[in-house]
């Protein structure tokens, strides 16, 4: 249960670290005189940052150990996110956003990785709640720290790109404090079936990749522009759309916690897991499927109530689909991770710039 608890955190940070820039988009626009479609090769920058390294780290997390390999993704992440704090312009924050990618994609396959190795089938889908759910922490969060922090000034988002890199520091030392090389014994990682590459290819691989397509899509458009939408694009104030952004990460959150319970819940009453997850899986898309009627919602609770909704079955799907990863093949789960991840991101770069 710690380390359940390490990788919450681990979560929290990454999504922490990620969505400071968004929380604070309106103010370094401003500082820097960016276009909207600036703003989107900035966020752009960071999907091509995943996907180089979800191909690099999951490859990795398949021969190095986890132990060394998850403080080393999370501290250079929080580097790139501290050194953010000094960026002179448009072009710093293309190659920042660039290496933060990099290094958050290692979080993913060696998550997954850890989750796959200590829980029973049964139970991952919470498992992964857990491991999911800390990104809504981080992103709750973010908006937060920056409400706190902004003043007057136009540049005083800037410490706080500072104060949140450091935070990565605790959860190493945590970390190593808690996790010992005993608890990721080899013969606990083995599959269950074949490990040949051949897994990889295989029907239900393909599916996989389809579906992280789609919902990653969706999700991190949202969590990208949600600020902006709300801010330039429906007129609440700056501070209106600070606090909602952290009430639309709690309606997340509780999705994602939400699926995990109930898949469990639904094993219980005598379905099989596979069915479960499949069940919640649907519910989660009918919540998505009310933020179709975004576009013609104008200001008011409406408008909110649908993206609550909509933000919990977004990010509830993600247990589901790290869950149905974990049971293709555990010899290649970190592989598994990583070319999910580029899939995930296949479409999302153009989607920021369009």
């Amino acid at each position: 249960m710690v380390i359940c608890g390490l990788l919450l955190f681990a979560s929290a940070i990454n999504y922490l670290d990620r969505q400071t820039l968004a929380s604070a988009s309106a103010r370094i626009k401003s500082e820097f005189g960016l276009s909207n479609e600036q703003y989107g090769d900035i966020e752009a920058a960071f999907g091509y940052g995943f996907v180089l390294g979800s191909i690099l780290f999951g490859f990795l997390a398949d021969i190095v150990s986890i132990r060394w390999l998850y403080p080393i993704v999370l501290i250079a992440w929080s580097g790139v996110t501290a050194a953010t704090a000094g960026a002179a312009g448009y072009e710093d924050l293309l190659w920042l956003r660039l290496g933060l990618g990099v290094f958050e994609a290692g979080h993913w396959p060696c998550g997954v990785r850890v989750v796959r190795v200590l829980i029973q089938a049964r139970g991952r889908s919470m498992g992964n709640g857990l491991l999911q759910s800390g990104t809504s922490i981080g992103a709750v969060l973010a908006p937060l720290i920056m409400l706190a922090l902004l003043t007057d000034e136009v540049g005083s988002w800037r410490p706080a790109f500072a104060t949140v890199g450091a935070v990565g520091l605790v959860w190493v030392l945590a970390w190593f404090m808690t996790v010992r090389a005993s608890d990721f014994p080899r013969n606990r990682d083995e599959p269950s079936k074949p490990g040949s590459w051949k897994v990889l290819l295989q029907k239900r691989m393909l599916i996989v990749l389809i579906v992280v397509c789609l919902i990653n899509t969706a999700w991190q458009l949202f969590r990208a522009w949600l600020h902006l939408f709300l801010q330039e694009g429906r007129g609440y104030s700056e501070a209106q759309t600070l606090v909602f952004n952290s009430a639309w990460f709690v309606a997340t959150d509780v999705g994602c916690l939400g699926v995990g319970a109930a898949v469990l819940w639904l094993c219980t009453r005598g379905f099989s897991v596979t069915r479960s997850r499949k069940i919640m899986f649907a519910f989660c898309a009918m919540l998505c499927f009310t933020m179709l009627a975004l576009p013609v919602i104008t200001k008011g609770p409406l408008l909110l109530l649908v993206l609550l909704l909509g933000g919990a079955g977004a990010l509830g799907m993600f247990p589901l689909y790290h869950a149905f990863t974990q049971d293709i093949s555990g010899q290649h789960q970190g592989k598994i991770t990583g070319i999910a991840g580029v899939t995930a991101w296949f479409l999302v770069p153009v989607s920021y710039t369009h």
